[in-house]
């Protein structure tokens, strides 16, 4: 889908054609759509074929008067394998037109442009709005790191009752998460920095913009860091504990056998068809069940003096 968007009195604004736009959104476009951003608009197809890559990093690139700027975005994902991961956001300009382009459905754009509005923020140029991208960006890896702790929490909550298998793994979904939160702050950061130094445009920077994309982005890695540096904590915790448990289980089921060992040990040396003490007494049988009895409970008392029960 094709966005034209343009400055107004309250800040972003869609409007009806590109002329009349600052600001173009192409968000997952179709192959007309495409056609028409590489035949009518001239955007160089090298581009737009980096920006399909899923994996593509963040990065800064001029060509033939055309600026590619790539960022990483988050967004939540419909894999519940991967409940949320990140995807490259383009944004490329030349002197006359500004494109921005994403390849998954988001929700970054659609707030942005309702947090222009509820601000009254206006783009003054291509760089302006780079920056505001990136800061937006930043917000919503802080906003879906919120949601990763949630369900953190929720996982723990569940573990503390029992020890499930799907617990378990909903702690390794959000441990893959956070590591793609990781790399991609980090590309965002370097991209962040080269944007800030380039010499021919940095004197142009709004200084209060730049250092709040600053803070966003190193907020947002803090906490990424501080949530998988927990994690990691609490999943090795974790394996120790499920360690510790088969231990003990099977300490006691060791112990059990021995017990059971001991009457079986008994009767096979008395069952054996030899003459012993007992084969003409009465009592025989009682006397065999007795010491039975009295050895395995000998044993009891010794494995429970060294907590084997």
């Amino acid at each position: 889908m094709i966005t034209y968007y343009n400055n107004n009195a309250t800040g972003m604004a869609a409007t009806a054609s590109q002329p009349e736009s600052i600001w173009i959104s192409a968000v997952n476009p179709t192959l007309s759509e495409k056609r028409y951003l590489l035949e009518d608009l001239k955007l160089p197809e090298a581009f737009y074929n980096d920006i399909d890559d899923i994996d593509e990093r963040p990065r800064i690139e001029f060509e033939d008067g055309w600026c590619l700027i790539v960022m990483r975005m988050p967004f939540k994902n419909d894999d519940l394998k991967l409940p949320y991961t990140t995807a490259p956001l383009g944004v490329i300009f030349n002197d006359e037109t500004c494109i921005s382009l994403c390849f998954v459905e988001n929700e970054l754009i659609e707030d942005f442009v309702t947090y222009s509005q509820r601000k009254n923020i206006t783009v003054s140029d291509h760089f302006s709005l780079v920056f505001r991208l990136l800061l937006s960006s930043s917000i919503w890896f802080q906003k879906y790191l919120k949601q990763i702790n949630l369900g953190i929490k929720y996982a723990e909550s569940n573990l503390e009752k029992s020890v499930r298998n799907e617990d378990l793994q909903a702690l390794f979904r959000m441990e893959k998460c956070l590591e793609y939160f990781i790399t991609s702050l980090k590309g965002n950061e370097l991209l962040f920095y080269r944007i800030k130094n380039l010499k021919t445009y940095k004197d142009t920077f709004d200084p209060d913009m730049v250092e709040d994309v600053e803070i966003e982005i190193k907020q947002a890695q803090d906490t990424t860091n501080i949530y998988s540096n927990i994690l990691t904590g609490m999943m090795d915790a974790y394996a120790s504990v499920i360690s510790n448990n088969l231990n003990v289980v099977m300490k006691r089921l060791t112990s059990i056998s021995i017990i059971l060992m001991i009457p079986t040990l008994v009767a096979s040396l008395y069952g054996m068809n030899v003459p012993n003490a007992l084969q003409d007494s009465p009592y025989g049988f009682a006397i065999i069940v007795c010491v039975s009895l009295l050895l395995s409970a000998v044993g009891v008392i010794l494995f429970r003096k060294k907590n084997f029960f």
